[in-house]
């Protein structure tokens, strides 16, 4: 069925995880018992896509909980995000829960605004709201060998600090939560406008303005096109290019009788959003493994990657038309795949027009009027933009977490760049300390956060069952589990693009070692965390 559906062979291995997201199999942890809230009670850390997640299954379980969000809403990335343009990279339909598919999408692939709404309506279906302490943000967690609880300290927006406790804490503050701002010397002397695109002000006019983007990743590339219009002029500061690949519908809405269809055919809906997992997933995972016998590792690393490299320079080429004095400014000189693939919206006809200046040169220093390059050329603008991402190596910043033995889990158990985690999820030493979309979680070739969050999610909630079960006061991955994990996830990103010499990316450390992306197909990382192995971890009783 699934084959006649999909309209190709599928391997068999794909068949439980393929009935899942269809929805013929729960992905549901069933709990057989549940300790009331004076004996057992969950802190969630972020209230964004990953920590609704959390709530909406720990409130299904009857599990007590508590949501500790920094911000004054819901929503995380998507309402920190709301710069022109953002959006989501992924097909909407996709980017929705399977268990909260969402029929009433208006564009295929869409704005952070819809996105918000949509986590929004979630949180009010599940009365999430009730359970979330707004405006306050965490500043530290210690486990309590003594009581195998967590004291956490929590500060308020007035300033106010005062320390709750929890039996687990799950970490869903994701990678993409604290600007990356970069140290340009005399950034702080310009008399305009400076901003990060995650603290855009709905206010800000770009209007008739010389508007200087320093980046060119993600968020500048949904951002520029879309300023452009209004701006004066848009000079963009290049550090690094980029692949960005064509999409016939990242432009498009969806029509009223498409969005009938999804609303009124029963299962049209579950099979649309299950093609687009099957083609959004694994389909390019074998693209980015290297191929150590390929005779031209200088330009891509196998022979499908290097088929994706000369259809994405002719398109390169072709949006450039003319302008051929752009094509070496544009046409990245690394393996496809080596950085998460952007969606072109527009990207390179941009950069042909006459009010847009595509610079190469490095950003040395800002003045009260304007950036200088390397070379000493100055250019003046009216704004800054800072299309510079996150501080995704600095996972869980700048939360001070202890473990067992004391020990800080940013500082002395993974440095300050180098995080790792069994599964991603769980560390030795840090008992009951679960992270959603933690270290080398994140599918690099494709596909939706939304599946590593459910997989993880899932995963807590059988560790908590099975605690439940066994009256476990604590649950903690075996070091050697850990260590053997990491050794052979390390092994794996070594024969992927991401370790292709040279390569700089915000997913390897200072060391040069990949923090960010996961090696596994979706159907491996899945078939690791759909149960929770206890031979895997040293538990405690409570007796």
């Amino acid at each position: 069925m699934l084959g006649v559906a999909l309209a190709e062979d599928v391997p068999s291995n794909y068949g439980e995880l393929l009935s899942e997201e269809l929805g013929v199999i729960s992905r549901d942890v069933e709990m057989d018992a549940v300790p009331p809230a004076t004996q057992f009670e969950v802190l969630v850390i972020g209230s964004g896509l990953s920590g609704i997640c959390a709530a909406i299954k720990l409130k299904a379980a009857g599990i007590a909980f508590t949501v500790i969000e920094k911000n004054d809403d819901i929503g995380g990335t998507w309402l920190e995000n709301t710069y022109p343009g953002v959006g989501v990279d992924t097909p909407s339909h996709l980017y929705s829960f399977s268990f909260a598919k969402n029929s009433e999408w208006t564009r295929y692939f869409a704005r952070g605004g819809e996105v918000f709404r949509y986590l929004d309506q979630l949180a009010q279906q599940n009365d999430l709201h009730g359970h979330i302490r707004f405006g306050t943000e965490v500043l530290r967690a210690d486990f309590d060998e003594s009581t195998g609880r967590w004291n956490v300290q929590i500060r308020s927006a007035d300033g106010t600090e005062n320390t709750i406790s929890a039996n687990a804490v799950i970490s869903a503050v994701g990678m993409v939560n604290r600007p990356s701002i970069p140290s340009i010397r005399g950034l702080g002397d310009f008399v305009g406008p400076v901003m990060h695109t995650a603290q855009w002000l709905s206010d800000t006019d770009v209007r008739d303005k010389r508007i200087g983007v320093i980046g060119t990743g993600a968020s500048a590339m949904q951002l520029v096109p879309n300023v452009v219009e209004e701006a004066d002029r848009v000079l963009i500061f290049q550090r690094s290019k980029q692949w960005a690949v064509p999409h016939p519908n990242y432009q498009r809405e969806v029509s009223s009788k498409v969005r009938a269809l999804f609303e009124q055919i029963p299962f049209y809906l579950a099979w649309y959003r299950l093609r687009s997992f099957w083609n959004f997933s694994d389909r390019l995972h074998s693209s980015i493994q290297i191929d150590q016998n390929w005779p031209h590792p200088e330009r891509s690393i196998n022979a499908i990657n290097e088929r994706h490299r000369i259809f994405l320079t002719e398109y390169i080429k072709t949006q450039l038309g003319d302008r051929t004095d752009l094509v070496d400014a544009c046409i990245p000189d690394y393996p496809p795949y080596g950085k998460r693939p952007l969606i072109d919206n527009g990207w390179y006809r941009t950069m042909c027009r006459d009010d847009v200046d595509l610079i190469t040169e490095g950003v040395d220093e800002v003045t009260a009027t304007g950036i200088i390059t390397s070379s000493g050329e100055q250019y003046p603008v009216d704004m800054i933009v800072l299309a510079t991402g996150f501080k995704t190596l600095q996972m869980l910043y700048p939360m001070d977490i202890r473990g067992r033995s004391g020990k800080t889990l940013r500082g002395q158990t993974w440095g300050t760049d180098d995080a790792r985690a069994y599964l991603g999820i769980t560390v030795p030493d840090y008992p009951n300390f679960f992270i959603i979309n933690g270290p080398n979680t994140n599918a690099g070739h494709g596909g939706s956060a939304i599946h590593s969050t459910e997989f993880q999610v899932r995963y807590i909630m059988a560790a908590l069952k099975h605690m439940f079960a066994h009256n476990l006061k604590t649950v903690e991955p075996r070091d050697s589990t850990y260590q053997a994990y990491n050794e052979e996830l390390d092994e794996a990103l070594s024969q992927s693009v991401w370790s292709h010499p040279g390569m700089t990316t915000y997913y390897r450390n200072d060391a040069g070692r990949i923090v960010v992306s996961s090696p596994w197909r979706y159907v491996d990382y899945w078939a690791r965390t759909v149960e929770f192995e206890p031979k895997d971890y040293a538990c405690e009783s409570t007796g």
